[in-house]
């Protein structure tokens, strides 16, 4: 796992709908190119899901720890 990243932080619209992340390296991602780097493999601690409606979202690992999850980390701009 030597290389992979985690997110650190996550950007936010006004509606509260996450938009961008950034990353332990500093790097700041858009939704979309998050979305390619976790399918990737290139993002640990998260998974890609399919809803119904077709549309992925990037979502926490589970591991019982609601503190991790993607909505509490901290925000930036």
């Amino acid at each position: 796992m030597n290389g992979q990243e985690t997110f650190v932080a996550v950007q936010k619209n006004h509606q509260g709908d996450i938009i961008g992340f950034k990353t332990s390296k500093g790097r700041v991602l858009s939704y979309r190119k998050a979305l390619m780097e976790v399918e990737n493999g290139a993002i640990t601690g998260v998974h890609v899901v399919t809803e119904h409606d077709g549309e992925q979202y990037i979502r926490s690992n589970p591991d019982g720890d609601a503190s991790n999850n993607l909505d509490q980390l901290p925000t930036f701009s």
